[in-house]
């Protein structure tokens, strides 16, 4: 390849752009891991504004019978953040909006915890342009338990659709 081959708009994560078609109920989409480190939670809690020292005092949670630093349910949630991953590098082209997000904390994340979070299609509900992909979200803890449950839904254009709402 020469300089003058070079074209921006092949410089993409993924090589093949995907549409609402594209996808299936099942297709699972890995995020990386990470240990929740004290620099994470102590981010966090400055990043949201959440004084409460359960999230930044490891005295205090010792005090209360806890190991150390409890995440905030929000810090475990954005671990499935779908950036992350690839998924939106796949729908550069075809995505439309981000529906909705919810989430179930089912286990407490502490400092030193190592999550690891996916995403998998659950749902596939076709429109007459575009089609919601809805996507199931996990997040696992280094002793195979799922700390967090969640949905998220997503407005993916069909192939050959005009950009724009569908």
């Amino acid at each position: 390849m020469t300089m003058n081959d070079f074209d921006p708009a092949r410089h993409r994560m993924v090589a093949e752009q995907r549409w609402f078609e594209d996808f299936a109920i099942g297709e699972r989409f890995v995020l990386p891991s990470r240990t929740m480190t004290e620099a994470i939670f102590l981010a966090f809690q400055a990043a949201s504004g959440d004084n409460h020292p359960v999230h930044y005092d490891a005295e205090y949670c010792r005090a209360r019978g806890m190991p150390h630093m409890l995440a905030h349910g929000l810090q475990t949630l954005i671990q499935t953040a779908p950036g992350a991953g690839l998924f939106p590098f796949l729908v550069e082209e075809s995505l439309v909006g981000f529906l909705e997000q919810s989430s179930r904390f089912l286990k407490p994340v502490f400092v030193g915890d190592t999550l690891y979070p996916a995403l998998t299609v659950a749902e596939l509900a076709p429109r007459r342009t575009t089609g919601v992909v809805g996507l199931a979200s996990t997040v696992h803890n280094q002793r195979r338990e799922l700390v967090l449950e969640g949905a998220m839904r997503f407005v993916i254009r069909k192939r050959g659709a005009a950009a724009g709402p569908g």
